[in-house]
Parts: C-alpha cells; structure tokens; sequence
C-alpha cells in the first residue's frame, strides 16, 4: 500500500522532478482539467473530491516514507489545487493557463488561511493550504471571465 501511496503522492512520478517539482504538479492538473472540462460538472467535483480524499491518504503515507512533514516529492496537493481553481470556469486553453499562474503564486504566498492549514497534521495540512489556495484562484478566474468575457 505504502508504493501505491507514493505513486498517487507523486502523481505517477511528477514530483520527483529535479526542478519545481510543485509546478510540474500543477500542470498535472491542468492536464486533467483540459482532458476532463468536457464532463459533466457533477463528473468533475467528483474527480475533485476524489483526488483531495485520496490525495490526503496518499500525503499521509508519502510523508511518512519520506520522513518529512511536507517532502517536495509529494504533489498531488498541486493536482488538487490546479483542479480546484479551474472548476465550473469553462475556461479555454489561455483561460486554463491564466488559471495556472493564479494558482502558482497563491500556492507560493498562501493568504490567510492557507497558511495556517499547512500546519494542519499529516495529508490534512498537505492538501489544506493548496485547496484553499484553488479556491482563492478560482474566485479570481471566475472574476477574470466575468470581467473579460469570451477571452478566457
């Protein structure tokens, strides 16, 4: 069990890129976003919930195998995070990487409360902060279509 959670921690092995190992996990998600914007939008909370659950799971034991509170390795907190700031946007490929930039630098910044949730323990505090961070750049993306319609 423990391989599988580190390959699921990884994202398949994205996380042990040699450089920027968290954006490398972002595109991940923004991967997963493009190839699955076309679903129903129940399919995509779904898929976000299912990868926060597991990803939690999966962060937990990673750490732990790791032996480090929130080892680099583990990215799926940026899968989570990516998919979260791109959801019910509907946004286009331009949209989607504008989405990615948002993301990035709230997931660097972490506004209040997401740094705070990083000292959550284990998976929990892994995801928290990242989540919150998709969900500070969703509402961005959702402000930046409304403001901009039909260029996102």
């Amino acid at each position: 069990m423990r391989r599988l959670a580190v390959f699921l921690a990884t994202s398949a092995g994205a996380g042990y890129a040699p450089i920027a190992p968290g954006t490398v996990g972002s595109l991940v998600g923004l991967a997963i976003y493009l190839y699955t914007k076309s679903w129903p939008l129940r399919d995509q909370a779904i898929l976000a919930v299912a990868i926060i659950v597991v990803g939690v799971w999966a962060a937990t034991r990673a750490a732990e195998h790791f032996s480090r509170e929130d080892p680099g390795q583990v990215v799926i907190d940026e899968v989570a995070g990516q998919l979260v700031t791109l959801f019910a946007t509907g946004v286009s490929l331009r949209g989607a990487l504008v989405g990615f930039v948002f993301f990035r630098v709230l997931d660097v910044i972490k506004p209040w409360p997401a740094g705070r949730f990083e000292r959550l323990h284990g998976g929990t505090g892994i995801m928290a902060d990242d989540v919150m961070a998709g969900i500070y750049g969703n509402l961005l993306l959702q402000a930046a279509v409304r403001i901009t319609p039909g260029i996102l």
